[in-house]
């Protein structure tokens, strides 16, 4: 990864996924600081009561909407140019006013966008999982290229970052990416098996959205992060380990050859990494609680259950095989999670259709970006064939 050298001046933003969590959050730190940041587009799924209420406050010159059933709720009521679709989402990205573009998907659909942003020489703030996960090759040659910037706003990337700032990435020896373990983290193979989406919503430590949150569950999203720590840092899989700590303290540490650790740790608030990484290099007052260590007491640690929580293990050997590969376990993963929160399907069904759609994929191994978008769309095709006739089936 480049590290990033900036002048801090008034930036331009574009936010990809408005109305979510990552997004409504990144607007209170704009609402903090007026003066440090300007909007000039916003994008929602569906949600446009929200985005037109974010569009009078903000005034952004432009907005999109995913849903284009939608789209005159917005041309009725909105004084922003109004987009839709992923033609939309990839306007907002490119537009000249912005400078950075806060990617806050959900989803595979943030790929596109984050890659035309790039090559309009935007900087980036991401939190989207899926951009480095299933293009991370793509998208860190063509940072290269256009001499982008890349800031994640991850919890654990976020602290990585940190750790490494100032440092010698080839002097690394390990990174540790730690893990709540999620609301089943104590749970048996039979209780995993009994798992409602109720239960899998509940996560002790962090508020998400619905899809990360189930991630969360199945430690899908620990997987994911193995990927993005290989691209954003270019770590060895075999260099990038995880951990449990349930009290989400600590969010990452890491380790230098003479066996000295730096690690960051923090409340699990996400305005913490968004802010640092829409300031960077500066650090601005954040108005979020600090960390008292007498008053958690405890930190504790230990091994991740790869076996009951095989995603994990699949998403190391698919960023070993690279290609396309961890493109299919994304793919297979987004349709299974939005399953499973229409009951749809049982939680441990959601590893069993990742790997049933691994095994069935043969690898493309240097793909570009149009070859990668469809092994996305066709693996979600058949995921979605394989769910339903499973369903016909048990009717």
């Amino acid at each position: 990864m480049k590290w990033p050298i900036m002048t801090f001046k008034m930036k331009h933003l574009s936010i990809l996924g408005s109305t979510g969590s990552i997004g409504t959050q990144t607007l209170d730190i704009v609402r903090q600081y007026p003066n440090e940041f300007n909007i000039v587009g916003l994008t929602t799924n569906k949600n446009s009561d929200l985005l037109l209420k974010q569009i009078k406050e903000f005034k952004p010159k432009a907005v999109a909407i995913m849903d284009r059933s939608k789209t005159d709720d917005l041309l009725n009521f909105s004084s922003a140019q109004v987009y839709s679709g992923i033609e939309g989402l990839n306007k907002i990205a490119t537009l000249n006013e912005a400078d950075t573009v806060v990617n806050a998907l959900v989803g595979s659909v943030g790929i596109e966008p984050t890659y035309n942003a790039i090559k309009s020489k935007k900087n980036i703030a991401l939190a989207n999982k899926e951009t480095l996960v299933a293009a991370g090759s793509i998208i860190m040659d063509e940072i290269k290229k256009n001499d982008a910037n890349l800031m994640p706003i991850d919890s654990e990337h976020s602290a990585i970052f940190q750790c490494l700032n100032g440092e010698n990435v080839k002097e690394v020896s390990k990174i540790t990416i730690t893990c709540s373990g999620g609301p089943f983290k104590n749970y048996s193979k039979y209780q995993l098996e009994n798992a409602t989406v109720q239960g899998a919503l509940r996560h002790p430590t962090w508020n998400m959205g619905d899809k990360i949150t189930i991630d969360s569950a199945t430690l899908m999203n620990k997987g994911f992060e193995v990927i993005e720590a290989h691209w954003l840092y270019g770590i060895d899989y075999e260099k990038v380990k995880i951990i449990i700590h349930p009290q989400s303290i600590v969010h990452s540490l890491v380790e230098f050859v003479d066996k000295s650790v730096i690690a960051q740790l923090g409340l699990p608030d996400m305005k913490i990494p968004i802010q640092y990484a829409l300031t960077y290099p500066k650090r601005l007052q954040n108005l979020s609680k600090s960390l008292d260590l007498t008053e958690i007491k405890n930190l504790e640690f230990k091994e991740p259950d790869f076996e009951n929580f095989s995603c994990m293990k699949y998403a190391y050997e698919d960023g070993a095989i690279g290609g396309t590969m961890p493109a299919v376990m994304n793919a297979a993963n987004e349709i299974a999670v939005y399953a499973f929160l229409e009951n749809k399907i049982r939680f441990l069904d959601i590893s069993r259709l990742i790997r049933k759609m691994m095994d069935k994929h043969k690898p493309i191994k240097n793909p570009g970006l149009n070859e990668l978008l469809e092994v996305d769309r066709k693996v979600k095709e058949e995921t979605k064939v394989i769910i339903e006739e499973e369903l016909i089936i048990k009717n």
